[in-house]
C-alpha cells in the first residue's frame, strides 16, 4: 500500500499557510484534476487524475478545518480524529461539499449550465437513495479562441428521450393497464439469496426481470411509443459558454439529457469544450504565444511592427539592437479566467526572430563588406545580452 503524502505536500503550500492560501491551493488542483477534464485521457491518465484528485480532497477536508489541523500538525496521520486506523477516513465527509463551499453554488455557476460537481467517477460524497434520473447525454462544442476570450452563445443538435406525447410518458392512454408488477412488488428490484465464504449467507440485489425495474407492468402498451412512455426526438440546444474557458472543461446544461423512464427528473447536457487550432497563437493558459520575424535592419535601427491579437492587430515598438529571441510582453492581450476560478487576464508574448537573407545582389554584397570588420558588427555579448539569451534559451 502506498504511503500517504504529507497533506501540506499535497497542496504544496507551507505549514504558516493561511486559510486563504490553503483554498487557492486546492482550488487550482481541484480545477486540474477534475475527472471531467480527462474524459479524452488514457485509462492510465484518468486513473492518475482520479487520485490527485481525491488526494487533494482529503488533504484539504483537513487543512481548512482548524481543530483538524490542529491535530494533524501535532499528531500527523496517528490522530485519533483523522480515522479508526491511524490514518484519514476519507469516507467521513462530502467531497461534494467540499467543492461547493470552495467553488460556490453546485461547482461553476455559467448560468444555464455549469461544472457539475456531482455523483462522478463513482466516488461521490452521498450514499443515501437517489431519485429516479434519466441519462447523461455527452457532446462537444469546438471554439476558437476568439470566442473563448469573450464568451459566445453556442447552439448544439441533439436527441433526447422525452415523454411520448401519445400517453403522456405512462405507456398506456389508459392508467387501468398499469398494474404493480407481481414479481418485485412495485420495487423493481429482486434479492436473491447467496451462499457466501464459511457458510455465511448474503445477498444480492438486481432490477426485477419481469418488469425491467420500473415496478409496473402495461398490459395495453401505447402504439406510439410501444409502452416505453418515451420518444426519441431531434432538437436545438442554446448556451452561453463564459470568457476563459480551456480545453477538455465541460459545461453541464441540466436537464436537457434524456427523459426518465420511470416518471424522474431529467439527464443533463455535458458539453466537452474542444479549441480549434489558431493560425497564428498558440495558448499556454491564459498567456498567449507569437513568433515574428523582423530584418536585419529593423532590427538594428528599430521599427514599429504589426502583431495579431484576439481583438485586432496590435502595433508593436521594436527597440534598436534587439537581439533574435528576444522576448516582448504585451499586458493583457491574452486570455481572460474562466469564471469562479483564477483573476486577471493574461499576458501576449512575442518572440522575435531576425530573418538573415540568402542571397545578397552585388551592390549589396559590397556595401555589407564595407562595414563587415566595423567594430559595431563583430559580437561582443554584454552582461545585458547575456541575460536576454539566457532569459530565452529554454522558451518556445
Amino acid at each position: 500500500m502506498a504511503q500517504k503524502r504529507d497533506y501540506y505536500e499535497v497542496l504544496g503550500v507551507s505549514k504558516t499557510a493561511s486559510a486563504d492560501e490553503i483554498k487557492s491551493a486546492y482550488r487550482k488542483l481541484a480545477l486540474k484534476w477534475h475527472p471531467d477534464r480527462w474524459v479524452s485521457g488514457t485509462d492510465a491518465e484518468k486513473k492518475t487524475a482520479e487520485e490527485n484528485f481525491k488526494e487533494a480532497a482529503e488533504a484539504y477536508s483537513v487543512l481548512s478545518d482548524p481543530q483538524k489541523k490542529a491535530r494533524y500538525d501535532q499528531f500527523g496521520f496517528a490522530g485519533d480524529q483523522m480515522g479508526g486506523g491511524g490514518g484519514f477516513d476519507f469516507g467521513g465527509f462530502d467531497l461534494n461539499e467540499i467543492l461547493r463551499s470552495v467553488f460556490g453554488g453546485g461547482g461553476f455557476n455559467f448560468g444555464g449550465g455549469g461544472f457539475d460537481f456531482g455523483d462522478f467517477g463513482g466516488f461521490g460524497g452521498s450514499t443515501g437513495t437517489r431519485a429516479s434520473r434519466g441519462q447523461d447525454i455527452r457532446t462537444r462544442v469546438t471554439l476558437t479562441l476568439e470566442e473563448i476570450a469573450k464568451g459566445c452563445t453556442k447552439t448544439v443538435s441533439i436527441e433526447h428521450n422525452r415523454p411520448c406525447p401519445e400517453c403522456g410518458g405512462k405507456g398506456t392512454k389508459n392508467a387501468s393497464d398499469i398494474k404493480t408488477c407481481p414479481t418485485c412488488h412495485g420495487s423493481g428490484q429482486v434479492r436473491q439469496a447467496m451462499r457466501g465464504l464459511f457458510g455465511m449467507q448474503s445477498y444480492s440485489i438486481s432490477a426485477c426481470p419481469q418488469c425491467g425495474g420500473k415496478g409496473k407492468i402495461v398490459s395495453n402498451p401505447c402504439r406510439r411509443c410501444h409502452g416505453t412512455g418515451l420518444e426519441r426526438i431531434r432538437e436545438e440546444v442554446t448556451f452561453q459558454v463564459p470568457a476563459g474557458v480551456q480545453e477538455g472543461m465541460q459545461i453541464t446544461i441540466s436537464g436537457q439529457g434524456h427523459a426518465d423512464p420511470n416518471g424522474g427528473v431529467n439527464g443533463d447536457l455535458l458539453v466537452v469544450i474542444r479549441e480549434a487550432p489558431h493560425a497564428q497563437l498558440q495558448r499556454d493558459g491564459n498567456n498567449l504565444f507569437y513568433t515574428h520575424f523582423i530584418s536585419v535592419m529593423d532590427a538594428m535601427l528599430g521599427g514599429e511592427i504589426s502583431v495579431p491579437c484576439l481583438d485586432g492587430a496590435y502595433k508593436l515598438r521594436v527597440e534598436p539592437g534587439t537581439q533574435s529571441g528576444t522576448i516582448v510582453k504585451v499586458r493583457g492581450k491574452g486570455l481572460p479566467s474562466v469564471q469562479g476560478y483564477g483573476r486577471g487576464t493574461g499576458d501576449l508574448y512575442v518572440k522575435l526572430m531576425v530573418w538573415i537573407p540568402r542571397r545578397l545582389s552585388r551592390s549589396e554584397r559590397e556595401k555589407m563588406e564595407e562595414i563587415r570588420s566595423s567594430s559595431s558588427f563583430t559580437p561582443d555579448l554584454s552582461r545585458e545580452d547575456r541575460a536576454v539569451f539566457d532569459k530565452t534559451k529554454n522558451i518556445f
